[in-house]
């Protein structure tokens, strides 16, 4: 067959040739599925390839932090790029990833002054990892290689990210995995033993303690890290209960095991601070970020350290043999720092603090639906957990799952002008971050679709 002959029976519409070729990611693929062309985004707004709007209540995927077209963000790469497309930062540097790593550390809290960059989050959660083995190493303490992380969290899907990951369904197919993680339960209060159903601050001491409880049982002199969100994504944004952070920063300090505050999605402003730490009031040993870095008009992540952890890499001598050929880009790094004055200019921050209580209020109008038994989360990052009986919590059977999340919930949140999250992994939950630059215009609308949309999925129940 000629490549005339090619050309011409080649799919020549976008659907067939994403049907043919396009491998998703964590997508379903087969005969009647095709997912959805996002040509366009504008604001806080999303437009697919027949011009349909949408509002984009995920942020892409809590990235897209100071909304959609931003001009300046595409002209800061541009000029990057003809300017220095790309040098590695292996051994060399560049003038905007000096810049932005100066920037990021003047943000971070405490002592954490070391930037490492990496391409994305499971990036930069696979570097912490590595770095607090060779720190160890490198400290006389060789046996500490192992981290404690929380049943149900998701922290990437490299081979180390995903042993770290507490979701059984993920991680599964690709085992053995890499050795050494372990888990501790997670802080959802909705979900929290009896006895605590009315003290927040005890469930929030007795989840700390059982990391206490697995480092004991490991041995502490094989446990490097904790790695923990400051509120946890999968399972529906659980927020950490007054206390909670204090109490496990005490347990790292008592068996030397590095704090590891996982921002990748609530770092720069996503619950308010540009770190999320500060949101909660702890400094950590290591954070590490992503998505909102750059809003995602580049990729880029950072793996932020403190300066004590990089002291023994301060010799002349000692490597940290890591890196990624595009960590640091150029690009992506002069992306992040105009994405940055966005920040400071408009006062995005700021905003998400003084907003907040406005989105919570607005979902919490949802309560008045018999299927929503919980609404949790902070700043613009949320989570509506769904039941079949909000008295007695109980939760639906993965058939019923199955069939109300992607068999009504997804299509139809889409059909109403909604992108959002409808997720299992935990409890059924519909999850929602909104760009950063929005207001109670976008929650009443975002409210206005789920309360017609849930009240139907509760007719089918």
């Amino acid at each position: 067959m000629s490549v005339k002959d090619i050309a011409q029976t080649a799919p020549t519409d976008l659907s067939s040739k994403a049907n043919r070729h396009l491998w998703g990611h964590f997508s379903r693929h087969g005969e009647g599925i095709t997912p959805p062309i996002i040509t366009r985004g504008e604001g806080v707004r999303i437009f697919d390839d027949a011009g349909k709007s949408y509002i984009d209540g995920l942020s892409g995927l809590f990235v897209v932090q100071v909304g959609h077209g931003r001009k300046e963000l595409a002209e800061a790469a541009a000029k990057q790029a003809e300017k220095l497309s790309f040098f590695p930062l292996w051994s060399y540097a560049t003038p905007p990833a000096i810049e932005l790593a100066d920037r990021v550390a003047a943000y971070a809290p405490g002592d954490l002054n070391r930037v490492f960059f990496t391409t994305g989050g499971g990036e930069a959660v696979e570097s912490a990892w590595k770095l607090a083995k060779q720190y160890f190493k490198l400290t006389g303490k060789p046996g500490k290689h192992k981290v404690v992380s929380r049943s149900i969290a998701y922290h990437g899907t490299p081979q180390g990210a995903l042993a770290i990951t507490g979701i059984p369904a993920f991680k599964a197919p690709f085992e053995p995995l890499t050795p050494g993680g372990f888990r501790a339960p997670n802080t959802n209060f909705y979900r929290a033993p009896a006895e605590f159903a009315h003290d927040e601050k005890a469930f929030g001491r007795y989840c700390a303690d059982r990391i206490a409880e697995a480092i004991e049982f490991e041995g502490p002199e094989t446990v490097a890290a904790v790695f923990l969100e400051p509120v946890q994504n999968a399972g529906g944004c659980f927020p950490p209960p007054p206390g909670y952070f204090e109490r496990v920063r005490e347990i790292c300090d008592e068996y030397d095991v590095l704090l590891v505050s996982d921002e990748v999605i609530c770092a720069y402003g996503r619950i308010g601070s540009m770190f999320a730490c500060d949101d909660f009031g702890y400094v950590p040993d290591i954070i590490t970020s992503a998505k909102g870095l750059t809003s995602g008009y580049s990729p880029l992540g950072a793996m932020i350290a403190h300066d004590r952890l990089f002291e023994p890499f301060n010799d002349g001598q000692t490597v940290f043999g890591h890196g990624y050929t595009f960590g640091g880009h150029p690009v992506s790094s002069a992306v992040a720092l105009a994405n940055l004055d966005i920040f400071e200019r408009e006062g995005i921050n700021a905003h998400v603090k003084e907003m907040a209580p406005a989105f919570r209020a607005t979902l919490e109008k949802l309560y008045d639906l018999p299927i929503v038994g919980d609404v949790r989360g902070e700043g613009f990052f949320y989570g509506i957990e769904l039941v079949k009986d909000k008295t007695t919590k109980e939760t639906f059977n993965d058939e019923e799952s199955e069939r109300l999340l992607r068999g009504f919930l997804t299509p139809a949140l889409w059909d109403a002008g909604l992108y959002c999250r409808a997720d299992d992994r935990g409890d059924p939950v519909v999850q929602l971050a909104p760009p950063l630059i929005s207001g109670q215009a976008e929650f009443d609308a975002i409210y206005e679709i789920l309360h017609g949309v849930l009240s139907e999925a509760g007719k089918l129940l």
